[in-house]
């Protein structure tokens, strides 16, 4: 199939192909101090916007539609000042401009802020935060710079859309995770020094590593040979996620007998940052060693280990943040004079790349990599099977309870609540203990333990990437790719806290055996306990594309397919799903098949030199990702009913403008998504199941699946930059979006409690057409100046707006289960009005942040200190980021009288932004 599409692109296209010109620039380009050739450095002809890279020596030439006249060079690269070289081409004639000099960026040190964000928030479940920062980090264009430095510690989507729609690569090596689709940034956190060399395409923008997302792929180079040679020593001060960082790293560049050598080493660390008890504890090392065969062969092998700690904070009412704060986190108690944190998350996943590099001409070349990763992920928090709730702002403990009690206002109760909870309101570790204790006494089982939620992978990743240059006009890219995944899914008992008769491996709200091959079983630390699994993927694709530059337009085609299957293996029988009744749980399920194809197409047309137009369009489908491709695999095989491939439609059209002084950019862009799933778990009250419900309850832990959804994306994105004079630059940004529910997706529950055969009652359609999607402000605005003095020091300042963000809405009370009675009839006290004012989704108050940045360097003798800092939301902003609506009024009656009072104790749970914080950063370069 690959052959077929590379002589199928090759023989449509190679009509377009042109004569090579005479007239040719050519030169090379150094580092300013030390003078040694600089690699990858993009040199672009500003006029018709062609544009190369140095090779290893830091050469370049230009050899075909080279225009005449005055012209101007634009020399880039990250990590160094960006410089201008007025030309002049004469037909026929060579322009030779050797040792072109590029400046080391004082300020580049801005990206340990937007990496920091990336490396300690994305991708956890509770914090809320799901922004593609690091993605954006590496991009010259002033919209993303923004997007990434600015409007990421609001948790903004570009294009509100989540990371899972953007591919990040290293070394042409997918990393984003099978399980959610998303990249674990923890996975190289601490690393910045080794993690700066990215090529970014935005969008569907074409890549020569893979087919990408409609978000776009960021891939971050290792090379051992791409480093600048020298080394640097940092040390970092924070109050937002750790306290202290310090970091070392050496290059060695390529040495005469072709080898390579880049190491590093860091560690980040703190008792608590912004959020209370939020501890983190993080070590980071990498290496890097390339031998160079001869011309043709290189050989990489990149090592990546950086196993990291951090205690997680809560998500709280509104009740509960008038009373204790913003900072406040219910997750932690004081023990023995320390804090401990219940909910801890643990990564340790060691990567081992190896990467060969084949030059086969000039023109040609082949990048073969192998990728193993292999570790955990740990998840920690308390198990309260045969004791009261442990958490201290449980609903039973908090004012809005003894409020809204059936009998009346108990507000001696409800003061009595609140004093409690302003002078304490943590997690009692010592009553916890003594409970355990207690139990010792009477030979009962441990009321409380300590467990994690573990996720064990092994992923094996094989791929090839050709990339060819057909001629002066013609670049072919392609690939073949490989994943092996297993995943090993259980609970661990990580301390009985005081009990010496153990834990009872069962379902305390159901009764049910976890492990029935084994009933009534004990377990103690180390045990497994709750569940036990394994995941299998597979996944094969190839990908084949065609660029074509020309003076007056640039375009491309691109195609891939992908084939996915997955498999559950149950390692425990569920006493509930033992196949007598319904789904099974042990042994091996159904192996499911997804097949995924992809196609995009785009143009760039150059007006001018100044004025440029581009356009890009795909289709793309894909396989739904593990977590929402099974309704509840911690119990059983069961899978999303009527699953699907993801259907995504994408398009974007930019105005561009660049000038010496201005450069602008405008896109309107428009995504849809459709049968997309989503699985969600939590408790619910007021259920209309009927008979479905064991003893006829209207209560139940759930599994909540959303099948068949639609979401529209439509929107503006708009940044421009004006070098108003040498040392000025004002710069703004804006993005303007809509990011909609676009159908009523069908909504149905599982749950072990539930007596149908298979364990589910269906709720039909969930109303939520034109019901905006959570997850950031749907609108972002960016006003700054930064100003660089000649004597290397800069500062800066911005002024941040948001607005238009929604807290997540329930799904099921927009469901027919709203306005039904437990009896399958309408509830009878039925107010229309009243229901639609409380089906109204928040909307999120706008708000304002402001930054400042600055920085200065010095040079001494043959070394640079640098020092940076940033001061963000300078002036104390209150803020929410996000939020969403609990589950546990689940119609119209529960909610109604919840919310008579004014003080809900089931009321939406928000996050909160940080208040005023710093990030100072010192750093030695030699």
């Amino acid at each position: 199939m690959k052959k077929s599409l590379f002589i199928l692109l090759f023989g449509i296209f190679s009509s377009f192909t042109m004569m090579a010109q005479n007239t040719i620039i050519k030169g090379s380009v150094k580092d300013a101090v030390s003078l040694e050739p600089i690699p990858d450095v993009t040199i672009t002809i500003e006029e018709t916007q062609q544009s190369t890279l140095t090779d290893g020596l830091g050469e370049f030439i230009f050899s075909s539609n080279v225009p005449l006249g005055e012209q101007v060079l634009r020399i880039s690269k990250l990590g160094y000042e960006t410089k201008r070289y007025p030309i002049v081409v004469n037909e026929g004639g060579t322009v030779n401009i050797t040792d072109m000099t590029l400046d080391i960026d004082v300020t580049t040190d801005a990206d340990l802020f937007t990496i920091t964000l990336s490396d300690d928030e994305l991708n956890d479940d509770t914090s809320g935060a799901d922004n593609i920062s690091g993605l954006l980090s590496s991009s010259l264009d002033i919209f993303q710079r923004t997007a990434a430095f600015e409007f990421s510690s609001s948790f903004f989507k570009v294009r509100g859309l989540d990371s899972e729609n953007g591919s990040v690569l290293i070394n042409g090596i997918e990393m984003n995770k099978l399980y959610n689709g998303r990249p674990q940034w923890n996975n190289w956190g601490g690393l910045n020094d080794m993690m700066r060399n990215q090529e970014l395409t935005s969008g569907l923008t074409p890549s020569a590593y893979n087919f990408g997302g409609i978000l776009g792929t960021s891939n971050i180079n290792t090379r051992a040979s791409s480093y600048r040679k020298g080394g640097r020593v940092t040390f970092s001060s924070s109050n937002r996620s750790y306290t202290n960082r310090a970091m070392a790293s050496y290059a060695s560049g390529l040495t005469e007998d072709g080898w390579s050598f880049a190491f590093m080493i860091g560690r980040r660390w703190g008792d608590e940052g912004f959020q209370d008890a939020t501890l983190y504890d993080s070590n980071s090392f990498f290496a890097s060693i390339e031998k160079k065969i001869n011309d043709k062969h290189s050989i990489n092998f990149t090592s990546i280990y950086a196993p990291n700690r951090r205690g997680k904070s809560s998500p709280n009412t509104q009740e509960v943040y008038d009373l204790k704060g913003i900072k406040y986190n219910e997750y932690w108690g004081n023990l023995d004079g320390e804090q401990r944190n219940s909910r801890i998350k643990e990564v340790e996943e060691p990567i081992f790349m190896l990467n060969h590099y084949w030059d086969i001409s000039s023109k040609t070349r082949i990048n073969t990599n192998v990728g193993y990763q292999f570790g955990k992920q740990g998840n920690s928090r308390l198990d309260n099977s045969g004791g009261a709730n442990p958490s201290p702002a449980y609903y039973q403990k908090l004012p809005s309870y003894f409020l809204s009690d059936t009998d009346g206002p108990d507000y001696s109760g409800a003061y009595q609540a609140e004093q409690e909870f302003i002078n304490d309101g943590q997690i009692d570790w010592e009553r916890i203990i003594d409970a355990n204790v207690t139990n010792n006494i009477n030979d009962i089982n441990a009321a409380y333990a300590l467990y994690e939620d573990r996720v064990d992978d092994t992923q094996l990743t094989v791929n090839s990437i050709l990339t060819t240059e057909i001629n002066e006009n013609i670049i072919i890219n392609g690939s073949v790719n490989y994943k092996n995944l297993k995943s090993e899914n259980f609970g661990e008992v990580i301390d009985i806290l005081g009990s010496s008769v153990g834990l009872l491996n069962v379902d305390a709200f159901d009764g049910f055996q976890y492990d029935n091959q084994n009933p009534d079983r004990l377990v103690s630390e180390g045990d497994k306990y709750r569940y036990n699994y394994n995941l299998y993927a597979d996944v094969i694709s190839g990908y084949a594309q065609g660029q074509f530059k020309y003076n007056k337009v640039d375009f491309y085609l691109s195609a891939n397919i992908t084939n996915t299957t997955y498999q559950r293996e149950g390692l425990w029988e569920h006493s509930r799903f033992d196949g007598t009744q319904g789904p099974e749980s042990y042994g091996k399920g159904e192996e499911l098949s997804f097949t995924g194809v992809g196609t995009k197409a785009g143009f760039t047309y150059k007006i001018s030199g100044k004025h440029l137009i581009d356009v890009n369009g795909g289709y793309v489908t894909r396989a739904p990702n593990i977590r929402n491709t099974y309704s509840n695999s911690r119990e059983n095989h069961n899978i999303v009913r009527n699953i699907t491939e993801e259907k995504a439609t994408s398009f974007d059209a930019s105005y561009i403008f660049r000038s010496p002084i201005v450069k602008g950019k405008i896109t309107g862009f428009y995504t849809k998504i459709e049968d997309a799933n989503e699985v969600g778990f939590y408790f619910a009250d007021g259920l209309s199941g009927g008979d479905d419900i064991e003893d006829n309850e209207t209560s139940a832990f759930v599994q909540e699946v959303l099948q068949g959804i639609d979401k529209k994306h439509i929107g503006v994105e708009l940044g421009i930059e004006a070098q108003v004079t040498p040392t000025i630059k004002l710069k703004g940004a804006a993005s303007i979006g809509q990011y909609t529910y676009d159908n009523n997706p069908n909504l149905y529950l599982t749950s072990a409690s539930f007596e149908s055969e298979d364990g589910s009652i269906d709720f039909g359609q969930a109303n939520l057409k034109d019901y905006k999607l959570a997850g950031g402000p749907q609108r972002a605005a960016s006003v700054g100046f930064e100003y660089r003095d000649p004597d290397y020091w800069w500062f800066g300042a911005t002024a941040n707006f948001f607005s238009n963000a929604y807290i997540d809405v329930n799904a099921l009370t927009r469901t027919e289960n709203f306005y039904l009675d437990s009896d399958g009839l309408p509830i009878n006290d039925y107010d229309e009005e009243l229901a639609t004012e409380l089906l109204k989704q928040e909307k999120i108050s706008d708000y304002m942040v402001v930054n400042l940045v600055g920085g200065k360097s010095w040079k001494v003798g043959d070394y640079y200190i640098s020092l940076f800092a940033s001061v963000g939301n300078l002036l104390d902003e209150v803020y929410k980021t996000g939020g969403f609506e609990q589950g546990r009024n689940a119609n119209y009656r529960e909610l109604r009288d919840d919310n008579a009072n004014g003080t809900p104790k089931f009321g939406p749970k928000y996050w909160y932004g940080r208040g005023t914080n710093y990030f100072v950063n010192l750093n030695l370069r030699f």
